[in-house]
């Protein structure tokens, strides 16, 4: 049996929630104060508190400040006749489950507690509880334990300590960037600096002289002598992001530099030398773009003495709770959110999903389930369903009632089969869903037996 608080002054409020929820079937228990409210969930640990926001002594928004330090934490539903929105803020940022306005609809306030219910019986069975994670399958942030990263650590182990040119090919969202920071910050040329251009965000004018600098009156805007970023690299690393964008003309100096080790800045006549190693990264194939006359086929040999190929997410889901793991920590600690626990069948939904934007999207993923968590739990309807490489939205344009069954479908498909759940991501009742699996004849698979 499910245990309820209710903290409320009210006395004709504390007799009617305890003689509704009690033929509910929940054991309820009543406090008329926050202070006598604290003494009751620290000593009974209830599974749900119904909390009114203005008591005697203590404001309701402390006593959900102090709920949130006890473990195991109740589910919190805020009441409070007064529907504004800085209150409604402050009590889910402080972790309420749900803000309920009074006068109650006893409809919804159903609805509010079996979903608070299943969520904290979601909350005891979860299986996978992220902690701290031993870095003994990463690299500078590069996280997993997949063949293909344990190859790219290898090749970061035998590139770093070399003065060798790298190219590093993949898709966006990869972490062609991190491999860049690992190889540098890995090197014996660690303190020197590593220096970051985006290629594709400059105009080539722009890009020249980023790269080489310029003196003064070299051309409009050149009110002074600048220094370019092969100058600043010193002994260092410069990381030419999408080098793949990189102009004809422009690559042609750059093949240059990289073969004779010097240059001159923009509208100078001085000759510089540089020493700084060159890392290169590309989401296009250079060998595409050589066939297209759009690369110089010279220069992507002498950016890839080493070349480094990373796979995309889908090709290596056996790294994902890992990934989930580090990147929960780290989102957690930016928001400064506790939210750890991620259920087996949403691990089993983060690793079949298609993840198009690589880590980046998963990052952005998981982002927006914290922000969204009313627990300390990752739940399946706070991730974008949008990712999935489902047939609810096509490039056909369909009619809304297809669109409708085709949802409904991938509902259930995502829940397995569980009606309970698929009712509440649908916000439907359980006859209207009933109603719509025989009309459209959806399969339903029966949920696995706990």
């Amino acid at each position: 049996m499910k245990s309820v608080l209710i903290i409320d002054d009210d006395p004709l409020i504390l007799k009617t929630l305890a003689s509704h929820l009690s033929r509910q079937g929940f054991e309820v228990r009543q406090a008329e104060t926050g202070g006598k409210g604290l003494a009751e969930i620290e000593s009974s640990l209830p599974d749900l508190v119904l909390l009114d926001i203005r008591l005697p002594d203590l404001n309701g928004l402390e006593v959900l400040k102090r709920i949130s330090r006890f473990t195991p934490r109740p589910c919190v539903l805020i009441m409070t006749a007064y529907d504004d929105m800085k209150t409604t803020v402050e009590a889910i940022q402080q972790g309420a489950f749900e803000y309920l306005v009074k006068p109650l609809d006893f409809v919804a306030l159903d609805l509010t507690i079996q979903k608070a219910v299943q969520v904290k019986k979601l909350e005891d069975k979860v299986t996978f509880l992220i902690e701290e994670k031993k870095k003994e399958y990463t690299i500078d942030n590069i996280i997993g334990r997949s063949p293909q990263i344990r190859e790219v650590f290898k090749l970061i182990g035998s590139v770093a300590s070399s003065r060798a040119n790298v190219l590093i090919q993949g898709e966006s969202g990869t972490g062609k960037e991190l491999v860049a920071k690992a190889i540098h910050y890995n090197s014996p040329f660690r303190d020197e600096p590593f220096i970051v251009i985006n290629c594709s965000a400059i105009s080539d004018t722009l890009l020249e002289s980023e790269l080489f600098g310029h003196v003064k009156g070299a051309f409009t805007d050149a009110v002074v002598e600048t220094r370019g970023k092969f100058e600043i690299a010193g002994k260092g690393t410069l990381f030419l992001d999408e080098v793949g964008d990189v102009s004809p003309g422009l690559q042609s100096k750059l093949l240059r530099v990289i073969e004779t080790r010097d240059f001159m800045k923009v509208g100078g006549e001085k000759v510089l030398k540089t020493e700084a190693r060159i890392i290169a990264a590309t989401n296009q194939s250079l060998k595409a773009l050589i066939e297209k006359e759009k690369f110089r086929e010279d220069l992507y040999y002498r950016l890839k003495v080493v070349e480094i190929d990373l796979p995309p997410l889908r090709e290596r889901r056996e790294d994902i709770p890992e990934l989930v793991a580090y990147l929960l920590e780290k989102i957690n600690r930016e928001l400064k959110k506790n939210v750890r626990k991620v259920p087996e069948d949403v691990m089993d939904f983060l690793t079949r999903l298609p993840w198009k934007g690589n880590v980046r999207e998963l990052e952005n993923a998981l982002t927006r389930a914290i922000i969204l968590a009313k627990t300390d739990v990752v739940l399946q309807e706070n991730l974008p369903l949008e990712s999935v490489d489902s047939p609810i939205v096509g490039r056909e344009l369909v009619s809304l009632k297809e669109v409708e069954k085709n949802y409904i479908q991938h509902v259930l498909n995502m829940t397995k089969g569980n009606k309970t759940r698929s009712c509440q991501i649908l916000q439907i009742s359980r006859p209207t869903l009933d109603k719509k699996i025989r009309e459209y004849k959806l399969t339903v698979v029966p949920p696995a037996a706990a």
